[in-house]
């Protein structure tokens, strides 16, 4: 790589769920839980076919809005918070992996790169899966869906990453181009570009096929350097 490959890219972007933890199936299951709790239904197939990738509240506003509830915040402000009680409920006495190799990708690239989290789960979430691992200290920003209420693919959470990483930051100053993001779905790689970044998908939800919308595709971390990741965009 050159060295103006290497200067370009000054940050990188992990999705969460499906990127770093391996949680998507203890998710979808809790999710489908709450909705047909409340009289709303998703099939597997549509959840990952449609919705990955979207923030909870965006995903269920848009099946309330299928099922003529659009305007029913209360509603849709209950789902969201019996979901979040489900997965506490499954989750209390498991803490749910890493993907192999995560935990390595990210504390090499901690030298080079200002590392940030970009994500449609919850902070708390978050917080907990990292809790006591080797990244739980190692990101400079962590946005969540708490922070940002719009969703995936919307590119508002990455502009807001983008903000937070430069406030107060060490110089020079971040433009999107400089940014690295890691994402598995659709919406995430959508709301990377549109914010004007380069994407890396990892196949870990969806096949490569199935991603290449993308910069590239990594199979995923197990023996992968950061600066490869970064000459596959450079």
């Amino acid at each position: 790589m050159t060295p103006d490959a290497r200067q370009a890219i000054g940050a990188i972007i992990f999705d969460f769920n499906g990127v770093l933890a391996d949680d998507e199936t203890p998710h979808v299951l809790c999710f489908q839980q709450a909705l047909a709790e409340f009289g709303l239904s998703l099939t597997v197939e549509d959840y990952y076919g449609t919705y990955l990738g979207m923030d909870e509240r965006t995903c269920t506003a848009t099946l309330l809005r299928a099922s003529g509830d659009a305007g029913d915040r209360r509603l849709l402000d209950r789902i969201i918070a019996r979901k979040a009680q489900l997965f506490a409920l499954r989750t209390a006495d498991d803490q749910l992996p890493l993907f192999p190799g995560a935990a390595d990708f990210v504390k090499a690239a901690r030298s080079g790169y200002r590392l940030a989290v970009a994500s449609g789960g919850r902070r708390h979430q978050i917080d907990r899966a990292i809790h006591g691992t080797a990244i739980e200290e190692i990101f400079d920003v962590i946005v969540a869906a708490d922070d940002c209420p719009i969703g995936k693919p919307d590119p508002a959470i990455y502009r807001m990453t983008l903000a937070r990483l430069n406030d107060g930051a060490r110089t020079p100053s971040l433009s999107a181009s400089n940014c690295l993001v890691i994402e598995d779905s659709l919406a995430g790689i959508r709301s990377a570009r549109q914010a004007g970044m380069k994407v890396l998908a990892v196949a870990s939800t969806y096949p490569a096929e199935r991603l290449r919308e993308a910069d590239g595709v990594l199979a995923g971390f197990v023996g992968l350097t950061p600066e490869e990741a970064v000459r596959m965009v450079a």
